[in-house]
C-alpha cells in the first residue's frame, strides 16, 4: 500500500473514531444499542459533510487496522467502534473473566497521580487494559516516556469489580483503585505490590 493511500486510510480511521465514539450527532447519527449505526446511513452522512468514504475504503479501514477499532455485524450492514466511547450508549457488554494480570500503559508524568487515585475512566465509558505488556507499552508511548502498570484482576474480581472484553481484545473496567496496581519496568517491579 503506498504512503498516500495509507495516509488517507489513517485520516478515515480518525474521522470514524471521532464520530462513532465521541460526536455522532455532528453527522446526524444516532448510535443504536451496542454502538451500532447502519453502514449506508454512515456513508451518506459522511458524504453530505464533505468527507466521502467509499464502501471499499470503509471495509479496508475495518479489516486492516492493527488496532481493530471498528467492527461490522455479520452481514456488514452495520458498523460500530469497538470501545473508547465518550457518548452515552449501551455497549451491550457482558462481564467476562480476565487473565490474572492485565496491563495499562501511561506516561511517566501520570504515574504519581495514578498511584494515588487509581485508573479512572475520565470522559470514557471504561478504563482500557491490555492482555500483554507490548500493547500497553505502545499505548504508554503516546503519552511520553512509557510506564507499564500491572493490574491484579483476581483481587479486583473478589472485591466485586466486573471486567468486559471488546471485540478487538481490549479489556474494560469502570475503574482500577490504586491498591490493585503495581508499576513495572520491563519485568521488574518498581513500586507498589498487588
Amino acid at each position: 500500500m503506498n504512503e498516500s493511500k495509507n495516509a488517507h486510510l489513517v485520516k478515515i480511521s480518525k474521522y470514524l473514531s471521532k464520530h462513532l465514539r465521541h460526536t455522532p450527532e455532528r453527522l446526524g447519527l444516532t448510535l443504536a444499542p451496542g454502538g451500532w449505526v447502519e453502514v449506508e446511513t454512515l456513508l451518506s452522512a459522511c458524504a453530505s459533510h464533505q468527507f466521502p468514504i467509499s464502501r471499499a475504503e470503509l471495509e479496508t479501514v475495518v479489516t486492516t487496522s492493527d488496532k481493530q477499532r471498528f467492527a461490522f455485524n455479520e452481514t456488514k450492514t452495520r458498523i460500530r467502534a469497538n470501545q473508547g466511547h465518550s457518548v452515552a450508549v449501551d455497549l451491550q457488554l457482558e462481564p467476562r473473566t480476565p487473565p490474572e494480570l492485565l496491563y495499562h500503559g501511561t506516561g511517566e508524568k501520570s504515574v504519581p497521580t495514578i498511584l494515588q487515585s487509581g485508573l479512572l475512566k475520565m470522559s470514557r465509558h471504561h478504563v482500557h487494559l491490555s492482555e500483554n505488556v507490548e500493547t500497553a507499552q505502545k499505548v504508554g508511548m503516546r503519552h511520553g516516556k512509557p510506564v507499564i502498570l500491572a493490574i491484579d484482576t483476581v483481587a479486583m474480581q473478589e472485591a466485586g469489580f466486573s471486567f468486559y472484553r471488546s471485540d478487538n481484545g481490549v479489556w474494560l473496567v469502570d475503574e482500577v483503585p490504586p491498591q490493585y496496581l503495581r508499576v513495572l519496568s520491563g519485568k521488574t517491579v518498581l513500586s507498589r505490590k498487588c
